[in-house]
């Protein structure tokens, strides 16, 4: 990567510095005509959204925070204005505990990031055209994502877990212009590659300007679970990316200044926001590691490199507070711990906790709206809606807040400014609403001074590992194998605190597990693969026929010891 600061003035930057009006109308969003806020005098447009109300489960303590009308995500991250100087060093890749990281200053990022723009404008990605990044963690990641979302093309994370068949739906859903990916990734024969080698040199190029996007413009595409077995593709606005300061301080904590370590991958939007959007944004530094795994390498890079915060999903703290392993002392330059993307179990929480003397601050959120209740280091005792959020308990069967402490189903305000532009349907976001309000699909009730219960999952997704499964998919691709005739998967407890996705199988005729495994592994990601099979000769139903999970739960889960 070339070091010398650039001019952001270049001639060649008219080729990138577009206003985007025409490129997106096919997306159903004009720029700067915001549907959903009132951008231009800075105050909310509260018609026809929820309120507080007496008694009833609703949280808003304030306003949520209102972007410009021109914004975009890649100069919000990147430029000096944000925070700090060109000087700052916002990355650290770490590929061993016992060598130097590589350092990049925001300078580095900057011009890295602005030469590509240019580099893919002349591959002939243009604004709202769909770019897969299909990449593991290195610094093609965040310049490939942040250049094509800066031009105003749409960046599309793909974990390079997933198999063929998986890239092959979600090529089908977007149709992208472009796929980035490792050289030895097989890809579908409908995908235009950008070579690894041809990408890279990019770098070379002459930057260009940031394209001239309105917040609601789309910024970004993730791909989720859906409750039927078929991915869904989350659209996200530039604005997301002012909204997370809501974050910063009711979760994170965060400083400029500080150093977090995330131990996700930077597909997972709990990555890209919490370990280089928001560090970049605020002037902290982002500490990545791309090394090997094994017992003990995140003390050890605790240790070595000095983070104040650290991030990870409950079943990485999980291996760290393994006896063999664990080393209280290597975290002592945190301030605290953070985890999100499934339930933290009390039983980690308390030895973190003890052992550590450190708050282990949880969060819970989605892709549709990133993390938007948590713990706040101020309050760790209480979980509750983030400042500038609306959140609601609503009755099953009517879209009406219940009354504190009753159970419901959890609702965001869809003015959020983090909730999605929608779900991609026929070439543009569409937004599921119900009364103003976007359903999560997770359940909960609700104390008078905000406190939330959660109380799991209302619809078919499982959480396994901090990962979401849509078990139909799953089920689908078990029953496609001539030996299975019925099929059921559960995210089931083999012990305390920990859980595996299982299969239960009425078979026409004997298999062996390792011959399920490899049928699963040819279609499905790793974390999407039953790790327990158990056979059957009926799966138990329902007075109405449906599979009785519960009744699979209660024979065959763990149970604490009476």
């Amino acid at each position: 990567m070339r070091k010398k600061a650039v001019s952001r003035s270049s001639a060649d930057s008219s080729k990138i510095r577009m206003l985007t009006s025409k490129s997106f109308r096919n997306l159903g969003s004009h720029p700067c005509n915001w549907s959903r806020f009132d951008v231009h005098n800075g105050s909310r447009n509260c018609e026809g959204s929820p309120a507080m109300a007496g008694r009833h489960a609703i949280w808003q303590q304030s306003p949520a925070p209102i972007p410009p009308a021109s914004f975009n995500l890649a100069r919000h991250a990147l430029c000096p204005s944000t925070a700090g100087s060109d000087s700052d060093i916002l990355l650290e890749i770490v590929t061993s505990a016992a060598e130097a990281p590589e350092a990049f200053t925001r300078a580095d990022l900057q011009n890295a990031v602005m030469a590509t723009m240019t580099g893919l404008a002349a591959r002939g990605l243009r604004p709202g055209d769909r770019c897969f990044v299909c990449l593991g963690n290195s610094l093609d990641f965040p310049i490939a994502f942040f250049a094509a979302s800066g031009m105003g093309a749409l960046p599309v994370p793909v974990s390079p877990m997933a198999t063929l068949r998986e890239l092959q739906v979600m090529h089908e859903t977007l149709s992208p212009r472009l796929t980035i990916a490792e050289n030895d990734r097989e890809l579908p024969s409908s995908a235009t590659r950008l070579p690894l080698a041809e990408f890279r040199q990019m770098r070379g190029e002459r930057p260009s300007e940031f394209a001239e996007t309105c917040a609601n413009d789309p910024a970004y595409i993730v791909f989720t679970s859906g409750t039927g077995g078929r991915p869904k593709a989350v659209v996200h606005a530039h604005r997301a990316a002012f909204a997370r300061r809501m974050m910063w301080q009711d979760w994170y904590g965060l400083r400029a200044g500080d150093r977090m370590l995330h131990a996700g991958a930077f597909n997972w939007t709990y990555t890209l926001g919490a370990g280089l959007m928001d560090p970049w944004a605020i002037g902290a530094t982002a500490l990545i590691y791309t090394g090997r795994q094994y017992p003990g390498v995140w003390a050890d890079l605790a240790e070595r490199f000095s983070p104040t915060l650290f991030a990870a999903a409950p079943g990485v703290y999980r291996q760290i507070l393994k006896p063999d392993v664990f080393r209280p002392e290597a975290f002592r330059t945190l301030r605290h711990g953070l985890a999100a993307g499934e339930a933290m179990p009390n039983s980690i929480r308390v030895i973190w906790e003890t052992e550590t003397g450190l708050p282990l601050l949880e969060a819970l959120g989605m892709s549709e709206v990133s993390t938007y209740i948590s713990q706040s280091p101020e309050q760790p005792e209480l979980y509750r809606p983030q400042t500038g959020r609306s959140v609601a308990i609503l009755e099953d069967d009517t879209a009406r807040p219940t009354a504190w402490d009753m159970p419901g189903r959890l609702a965001v305000s869809k003015e959020d400014p983090g909730l999605m532009l929608g779900y991609w349907q026929d070439g543009k976001p569409s937004l599921p609403s119900q009364n103003g309000w976007f359903i999560t699909g997770d359940r909960a009730a609700m104390r008078e001074d905000g406190h939330i219960t959660y109380l799991g999952r209302g619809d078919a997704l499982l959480t396994t590992g901090g990962y979401r499964i849509a078990p139909a998919e799953v089920e689908a691709v078990l029953t496609s194998h001539p030996a299975v005739a019925e099929a059921c998967v559960l995210s089931l407890p083999v012990r305390a605190d920990v859980s595996v996705l299982a299969a239960f199988l009425v078979p026409h005729f004997t298999i062996a597990d390792e011959d399920l495994s490899r049928h699963c592994a040819q279609m499905l990601a790793r974390y999407k693969q039953p790790r327990k099979f158990v056979f059957l000769d009926a799966l138990p139903r329902t007075a109405r026929g449906k599979v009785d999970r519960h009744a699979l739960m209660e024979a065959h889960g763990w149970k604490e010891p009476a």
